[in-house]
């Protein structure tokens, strides 16, 4: 077995780290809008209004802050990802009625759709490289 990775391999661990990356970044960010912006109570307000129990929304902002920093470390980020994919069904599930683009009054669902897969996108090739706890399908190790 060699000890020396393809420059694919190199490509694909690289790559998989620019979307773990991206990917924690976004959930971050979106807990953050939630906490900042639209307030907790606001955010369970919303929730109650398309017919979500109102304290899931501090649970959702707990698991976007906690999962979007372990994908950021690289810390188990294959499973962060994976147990993040719900929350964006539920966000496709919330948007579909208002219809494909994101930039429609309450927002489309073509957006959370992508990072929907680009979630499970992320759970299939692993923390990729500089990751604090890889688990990776691609990257060697």
């Amino acid at each position: 077995m060699s000890t020396t990775s393809s420059p694919e391999t190199l490509a694909a661990s690289h790559g998989a780290t620019l979307l773990r990356i991206a990917l924690g970044t976004m959930w971050i960010t979106h807990a953050l809008l939630k906490i900042f912006v639209f307030t907790l109570p606001g955010t369970a307000q919303f929730f109650e209004s398309v017919g979500l129990p109102g304290f899931m929304a501090y649970a959702v902002v707990a698991a976007e802050l906690a999962g979007g920093a372990a994908l950021l470390l690289g810390f188990y980020g294959r499973q962060a990802s994976l147990l993040l994919a719900p929350v964006l069904a539920v966000v496709v599930w919330v948007h579909w009625p208002n219809g494909w683009v994101f930039t429609s009054p309450k927002g489309g669902w073509e957006y959370p759709l992508f990072l929907l897969v680009a979630s499970l996108a992320q759970w299939l090739l692993g923390d990729g490289a500089w990751a604090a706890r890889r688990s990776s399908l691609l990257a060697p190790r």
